[in-house]
C-alpha cells in the first residue's frame, strides 16, 4: 500500500487554523450528540450510545412510520381515524381527543409534532399496528428502528410514556432525525410550525414546545421530550447558509436549561467550524504509475465536489492530506474507476477517507512494449540492469519504496 503526502491539499488545510479544541466543548446534558449533516462530520458525542429513556422524543419514530405509510399509500393525510378509549386515557401532553370521534391524519400529525399529543400518537399507532394495538405497533417500531441502523433503541409504546422497555440512544435519535429530514422533505416543514389550534380546543395548549424555533438560529425542528425520569431533552436541527446541524440532548434539569444548552450547542457548531471548498469534480490531485500500460501513469481525480468542515479558532496545529493506493496500478485502467483513496486528517475531528478515480482509460501496452518491460525486469532480477521501464517497477513498485509522481 503506497501513501504520499498531497502537497496541494496539505497546504490548503494547513492554512486553516486548527486548534485541537474541536472536542473541548463541555455539554451540561447527561448525553449529547452533535453532527454536521452537510459534511457528515461528528462534532460531539457524549454518552451518545447509552440507551436512556427518550420521553416524547421517541414520538419521532411514530412520525417516521406514519410518513412512510403515507408514502407507501397505506395511509392518507385525509383519512379519518377513530380515537380509542385507550388513546384518550393517556395523560400528559395531549390534543384532548375524545373517545369515539374521528380525526384527520393531517391533524393528528400536527398534534404530535406541535402539541406532543400522547393521544394522537396512540391513534396513529393503533391504525398502523398489525393487530390494532399500541403494543403491536411498538414491536414494529423496534424492528423498523433496527432496519434504519438504530441498534440501541427498543419501544414499548408510541409516545414515550415511561416504561422500562422504552429506551433510545442519542445517536439513534440523531440517525432518526436525519432520516426524517432526508426521506420526507414534504413533511419536514411541519416541524417548524409554532402553533396548532386544533378545533379550537384548549387554546392554552396550542404552542410548539421546541424552544429553539424562536431564537433566530435557523432552527426548523424537531422534537422536545420531558419526564421526571428522563429530564428535559431535545432533538434539534438548524440550517445556516449551506450547513445543517442536527443535535440531540437529554437529562437537563429544566426547560430553561434545555433552551440555553441548545442555543450554546448551535452557536458553537456554527461559529467554531467553517465549510471550506477544497476541490471540484474532475480536479486532478495526483498521478499513479501504471504497470504494463499504454501510458506510464494516470491522473487521480475527485469524483465529486469536495468540501470539508474545519475549526476556525486560531491557536492550534494543522492538518494533512495524502493519497493511498496499491501501486503501480495494473493495466488496463478504466476512467472513473476507484483506484485510490484521499485521506485528510484534521486535529480534533474525524479523519476523512474518500475515493479518487482514474482520470482516463489506460489500455494495456502493446506486445513490443510489454516484451521490453519484461526483459528489463528480468535483467534487473539477475543483476544485469536497473529494471527501469515505462510503467515498470521504478514507477511506484511498493517493494522498492519509490514515491508516487507529484500531485498537480
Amino acid at each position: 500500500m503506497m501513501t504520499r503526502p498531497l502537497a496541494l491539499l496539505a497546504l490548503l488545510v494547513a492554512l486553516l487554523p486548527l486548534p485541537g479544541a474541536a472536542q473541548d466543548f463541555v455539554t451540561r446534558a447527561t448525553a449529547a450528540w452533535v453532527h454536521d449533516m452537510t459534511t457528515d462530520t461528528l462534532l460531539l458525542s457524549h454518552n451518545a450510545d447509552t440507551a436512556l429513556p427518550p420521553a416524547s422524543m421517541s414520538k419521532l419514530m411514530t412520525l417516521y412510520m406514519a410518513f412512510e405509510a403515507i408514502a407507501q399509500g397505506r395511509l392518507s393525510v385525509d383519512d379519518e381515524l377513530t380515537v380509542s378509549q385507550h388513546a384518550m386515557d393517556y395523560g400528559g401532553s395531549s390534543m384532548f381527543l375524545r373517545a369515539g370521534e374521528r380525526v384527520r391524519v393531517e391533524d393528528l400529525l400536527r398534534g404530535i409534532i406541535v402539541l406532543s399529543g400522547n393521544d394522537a400518537s396512540t391513534v396513529i399507532a393503533e391504525a398502523l399496528s398489525p393487530d390494532g394495538t399500541e403494543a403491536g405497533f411498538a414491536r414494529m417500531m423496534t424492528e423498523r428502528a433496527r432496519a434504519l441502523g438504530m441498534t440501541g433503541s427498543t419501544f414499548a409504546n408510541a409516545n414515550g410514556w415511561p416504561d422500562p422497555g422504552q429506551r433510545m440512544t442519542m445517536h439513534d435519535l440523531g440517525i432518526l432525525a436525519e432520516h426524517i429530514i432526508r426521506d420526507f422533505p414534504t413533511f419536514y416543514p411541519l416541524f417548524s410550525e409554532r402553533e396548532f389550534l386544533f378545533d379550537g380546543r384548549v387554546p392554552a395548549n396550542s404552542q410548539n414546545r421546541n424552544p429553539i424555533l424562536a431564537l433566530g438560529l435557523g432552527a426548523d425542528g424537531l422534537k422536545t421530550g420531558h419526564t421526571s425520569e428522563a429530564g428535559y431533552g431535545l432533538v434539534g436541527s438548524a440550517r445556516q447558509g449551506d450547513r445543517r446541524v442536527v443535535f440531540v440532548i437529554t437529562g437537563l434539569e429544566s426547560a430553561a436549561a434545555r433552551e440555553e444548552e441548545a442555543a450554546r450547542i448551535l452557536n458553537w457548531a456554527f461559529r467554531q467550524f467553517a465549510l471550506r471548498d477544497l476541490g471540484r469534480a474532475g480536479d486532478r490531485l495526483a498521478e499513479a504509475g501504471v504497470w504494463m500500460g499504454a501510458q506510464p501513469s494516470v491522473g487521480l481525480v475527485l469524483p465529486a465536489d469536495l468540501s470539508i468542515l474545519v475549526p476556525v479558532v486560531p491557536g492550534g496545529g494543522g492538518g494533512a492530506a495524502e493519497v493511498v493506493f496499491a501501486g503501480p496500478l495494473p493495466a488496463p485502467v478504466t476512467a472513473g474507476a476507484e483506484v485510490a483513496r484521499l485521506r485528510i486528517t484534521r486535529e480534533g475531528l474525524p479523519q476523512i477517507d474518500l475515493p479518487l478515480v482514474a482520470e482516463t482509460d489506460v489500455p494495456p501496452a502493446g506486445f513490443v512494449e510489454r516484451t521490453r518491460v519484461a526483459v528489463r525486469v528480468l535483467l534487473a532480477m539477475i543483476g544485469l540492469g536497473d529494471g527501469s521501464a515505462p510503467g515498470g517497477p521504478a514507477q511506484g513498485d511498493p517493494a522498492q519504496g519509490d514515491p508516487l509522481p507529484a500531485g498537480t
